[in-house]
């Protein structure tokens, strides 16, 4: 199976978005810049389909893989729609050549990954901000360990928490 990376930019009180239809306007030019460079090593990006919303266009010069419910999603370049379990998504990238995938949200789609052991590492991008309210990270109960891996200063208020999951 390929490693899972999830990244994400979380507030400082946990929060990815205030809403489902928010757009990731509320990140650094740090965070969008680290983010592109990390997505672009994976070469894979997969997302719920809420989340594809809020971009503008596929992201360019990586697999989209866009998780869907809809039976017939519209073609789009770039974007590889798919259904089912996660797993069976991991093993098909696999068998594309693919050796990792990061994980871009949302919640739903990072809650699955996690309750099925499918992540080895989390990167989070803490911005200063709070929203108070809003999606978190993982929409249910779970529970894992992590061992942190690296700290960074992406600018002189944005940091970048590294951790592998032990379990």
């Amino acid at each position: 199976m390929i490693p899972v990376t999830m990244m994400m930019a979380i507030t400082v009180d946990g929060k990815i978005a205030k809403d489902k239809s928010q757009l990731a306007d509320w990140t650094s030019r740090e965070d969008k810049k680290f983010f592109v460079e990390i997505s672009k090593q994976h070469g894979v990006i997969m997302m719920g389909e809420n989340t594809f919303k809020t971009f503008p266009a596929p992201l360019p010069g990586r697999l989209n893989v866009v998780f869907s419910r809809a039976d017939n999603p519209p073609p789009i370049t770039g974007v590889k729609w798919v259904k089912g379990e996660p797993a069976d998504v991991l093993a098909e990238l696999e068998k594309m050549g693919h050796t990792s995938a990061l994980l871009g949200g949302g919640a739903a789609l990072n809650s699955l990954f996690l309750e099925k052991k499918l992540i080895s590492e989390i990167i989070l991008t803490v911005e200063p901000k709070i929203f108070g309210a809003g999606l978190s990270l993982f929409n249910k109960d779970l529970e894992a360990n992590l061992k942190l891996l690296e700290v960074k200063k992406l600018n002189d208020n944005t940091l970048m928490l590294h951790y592998q999951v032990l379990s």
